[in-house]
């Protein structure tokens, strides 16, 4: 799909504040709430805008235990890894990549407990060649 400078904005705003009411949409962006309305439900249309979610401090899950997890891939098993880890319940996001990982893992937990049960069945996973986990101490945004 075609963006053009409009649609690179709205979705910016979008990512700063996903609650913004079109209204205020349009009256940043210059346009009518018509405007913004109809490129919104293009930009979900499309595909380019595919949810809105929420972010919370570290505070509000205190016992949350979160890491990144680099996966190296034996062979021609991408596809069945990629399926078994979306189905774990600890698995946030599975990102492909190129370099040295074949996948970059986001997991979460509510504890070092279940934490290391997850780990471990992951490790232990057909087709997992080798990983590197590190845990996300804090998070810092712009």
């Amino acid at each position: 799909m075609d963006m053009d400078e409009t649609d690179r904005r709205l979705i910016e705003l979008l990512r700063g504040n996903a609650r913004l009411p079109v209204a205020s949409l349009a009256a940043i962006l210059g346009v009518s709430r018509a405007t913004v309305q109809k490129r919104l439900d293009r930009l979900i249309e499309a595909g380019t805008v595919s949810s809105f979610t929420i972010t919370t401090s570290a505070e509000a899950e205190p016992r949350r235990v979160r890491a990144i997890m680099m996966i190296e891939i034996e062979g021609e098993r991408s596809e069945p890894v990629l399926r078994a880890l979306r189905r774990y319940p600890e698995v946030v996001a599975v990102h492909t990549t190129n370099g040295r990982w074949d996948l970059v893992v986001e997991l979460a937990t509510d504890g070092l407990d279940t934490f290391d049960k997850a780990l471990r069945r992951i490790r232990e996973m057909k087709g997992i060649a080798s990983s590197e986990t590190s845990l996300l101490l804090s998070t810092h945004r712009s």
